[in-house]
């Protein structure tokens, strides 16, 4: 098989260095703004593609009688997304640069898609939401620009791709880009990074545009290999959920012990460090750790690990390790959520909340407002919410559980809603601590 890697992957494979830091991105946008040839570009310019991947798509544009290679194709990978020519579901691809390693989520665009775009855009450091220079800001730009405030994705760039077919009018551009961060604003997103492209021809997407003189900014991949990362995890408290407990035994072999094993959300860990098991309050000191098997002196977000503690304390699946500033216990919840399922979300319904590692049963005790996604306006909803709907909820939980603000830590401020009946999916929330009256 032939393997026309880039020149970093054979770096990479040949030394086992990896460049520089990693970036999560999302694309989204309407339908047909071109989310999946604007990926293909990248990977194919980039020299991220396979040569047998690269002749097979070259072979598949010749026989639907296009004159150059369908980029599109590199990320529609499902039969019927190749057959309709749309996005359905998210295509994560991985490239490399020489600046940096990226992850990127190529979403849906149809309004019946959005909530694949939440799970696309739950991890992401940037969203790039694009629009069709023929058609400027629509419903969908602003709900998808929503959707990323509401997940605090912490860079949005502005993509105004089909350039070409405004003739690369710097006014048409303008007006685009100033319209979106005014209506963006409102929903929270302050600060906006507009570029003028054309996906289907390579201008601006890689390398710069000769024909948009006018535009002296990045290009998108310039942009995405310097764009400051978001706030590191391990700059953050503490918070290691368990989600198996592993029966090691002793050295002595006379005493099994019990390691609380699961992946760090957040924090920094270290042997000798102190640590609180929530729900329960207890505290012990960390006398070990293991990764892979290994003994280290200390793991980082976002490491797997397993831990050993000075006192037998009872901690199980579902409890959190903890230290720093401490997560609040909360049985009431306020939130906003996105509801992912057909059958709507009503007040008094009852559900099952899954927390990090820990599932308990809750009840929806009102919901507040749905969204206007194009103006942000907050509206009343006593029929409950619909599918792709985002609103405020109240929750009641049967149980206390630790979380954070999920403005202050994405991983544990957020959760989800499950149908008890058939285990269903129905929302993704994200936990507003701050509001009142929700304490215990």
């Amino acid at each position: 098989m032939s393997t026309d890697l880039s020149e970093t992957a054979v770096q990479t494979r040949s030394t086992g260095r990896l460049p520089g830091s990693l970036l999560r991105l999302a694309t989204c946008g309407s339908v047909d703004d071109g989310k999946s040839t604007l990926v293909g570009r990248l990977l194919y310019d980039t020299k991220s593609v396979l040569a047998d991947q690269a002749s097979a798509i070259e072979e598949a544009s010749r026989r639907r009688g296009q004159d150059g290679p369908d980029l599109a194709l590199l990320t529609d990978g499902l039969r019927a997304e190749r057959e309709q020519g749309i996005t359905i579901d998210v295509a994560y691809r991985y490239f490399a640069t020489p600046a940096r390693r990226f992850i990127l989520a190529d979403t849906p665009g149809h309004v019946q898609y959005t909530r694949n775009m939440v799970t696309g855009a739950s991890t992401a450091d940037l969203a790039v939401i694009l629009v069709d220079a023929r058609n400027g800001v629509i419903a969908q730009t602003m709900r998808h620009a929503a959707i990323a405030a509401l997940l605090r994705v912490p860079q949005v760039v502005l993509a105004v791709n089909k350039m070409d077919t405004v003739c690369f009018q710097e006014s048409a551009f303008t007006a685009i880009a100033d319209e979106f961060a005014q209506r963006a604003r409102k929903l929270g997103v302050a600060d906006v990074t507009a570029i003028p492209m054309s996906a289907l021809t390579g201008d601006n997407v890689v390398e710069p545009s000769t024909r948009m003189d006018w535009y002296d900014g990045d290009t998108l991949l310039s942009h995405l290999e310097n764009v400051p990362v978001g706030a590191d995890p391990v700059s953050k408290p503490l918070r290691l959920p368990v989600q198996y407990v592993i029966r090691h035994p002793s050295e002595s072999q006379q005493v099994v012990e019990r390691w609380p094993a699961g992946q760090l959300a957040s924090g920094l860990l270290r042997v000798g460090d102190r640590v609180v098991v929530q729900p329960s309050g207890e505290s012990s000191t960390i006398v070990g750790l293991s990764v892979l098997g290994k003994e280290t002196e200390s793991v980082r977000a976002p490491q797997s690990v397993a831990v050993r503690l000075a006192d037998e304390i009872d901690v199980s699946r579902g409890d959190l390790l903890t230290a720093g500033p401490p997560p609040q216990m909360l049985r009431h919840i306020r939130a906003n959520v996105c509801h992912l399922h057909e059958r709507p979300l009503r007040a008094r319904q009852r559900v099952l909340l899954k927390h990090t590692t820990r599932t308990v049963p809750a009840m929806v005790e009102q919901i507040d407002y749905s969204m206007d996604v194009t103006d942000a306006h907050r509206l009343p909803c006593p029929d409950g919410l619909s599918v792709n709907d985002i609103g405020g909820v109240r929750i009641r939980t049967a149980e206390p559980l630790a979380v954070d603000d999920y403005a202050e830590n994405r991983r544990t401020g957020s959760f989800l809603l499950i149908d008890p009946q058939d285990g269903a999916t129905l929302a993704a929330g994200m936990v507003d601590a701050r509001a009142g009256d929700q304490h215990l």
